[in-house]
C-alpha cells in the first residue's frame, strides 16, 4: 500500500471538498454510499426480488438458525417494527416458516424454510459481487482497511443508533 502522507490526504481532501461541501460531511459520504450499494445489490440480485435488509434477515437466520423476532432485529440492527414487516413477504414467498413460542405464546419465532436455505446460497456469487463492486473504487490493498474503520466506527456509536445492533464479544 503506498501511504500518503498528512499533507497528501488534506489536498486530497480539500480538492474533494472543493467540488462540494456535501464530500467533507461523513454522514452524507455514508448515506450516499448506502444508496450507491442498494443499487449495485439491486443491480446484481435483481432476480431474486431480495432487498438488502431481506438478504441481511434471511443471512442471519441461515447462520443462527430459529429465534424470535425481537432477537432477530437486534442481530441486524433494524427496528422491531421494520422486521414484523420483512417476514411476512418472505413468508408469503415460502422462504421462512413462522411459528409461536411453546414456551411464550406471544412469542413468535422464525427460521429460514429448505427453499429460503436453498435461495441464500443460490445468491452467494451476486451477493459477493455487489460488495466487491462497492469496493471497486479502493485500491485492493486498502479495502480491509477501509472494513476496519467501518467496523471501529460502527462498534465506537452502536449504543448511539437508533435500533441497537448486537454485536458478538471480540476475541482477545
Amino acid at each position: 500500500m503506498s501511504e500518503l502522507s498528512n499533507d497528501d490526504i488534506q489536498a486530497q481532501l480539500d480538492a474533494a471538498i472543493s467540488r462540494s461541501a456535501l464530500l467533507g460531511r461523513p454522514g452524507f459520504l455514508i448515506r450516499r454510499l448506502q444508496q450507491i450499494h442498494y443499487g449495485l445489490f439491486q443491480d446484481e440480485t435483481r432476480t431474486y426480488n431480495i432487498t438488502p435488509v431481506q438478504y441481511s434477515l434471511m443471512t442471519t437466520l441461515g447462520t443462527h438458525g430459529e429465534m424470535d423476532q425481537n432477537t432477530l432485529a437486534r442481530e441486524i440492527g433494524l427496528e422491531r417494527t421494520s422486521v414484523a414487516e420483512v417476514i411476512p413477504r418472505l413468508e408469503a414467498r415460502e422462504l421462512l416458516l413462522r411459528r409461536q413460542s411453546t414456551q411464550d405464546r406471544r412469542v413468535k419465532l422464525v427460521k429460514l424454510s429448505r427453499k429460503g436455505l436453498y435461495l441464500l446460497k443460490k445468491m452467494d456469487a451476486s451477493v459477493q459481487r455487489a460488495h466487491d463492486r462497492t469496493l471497486e473504487g479502493i485500491p485492493e490493498d486498502q479495502r480491509q482497511l477501509f472494513l476496519l474503520q467501518m467496523i471501529k466506527l460502527v462498534e465506537a456509536n452502536n449504543d448511539r443508533g437508533i435500533a441497537p445492533f448486537r454485536l458478538g464479544k471480540a476475541e482477545e
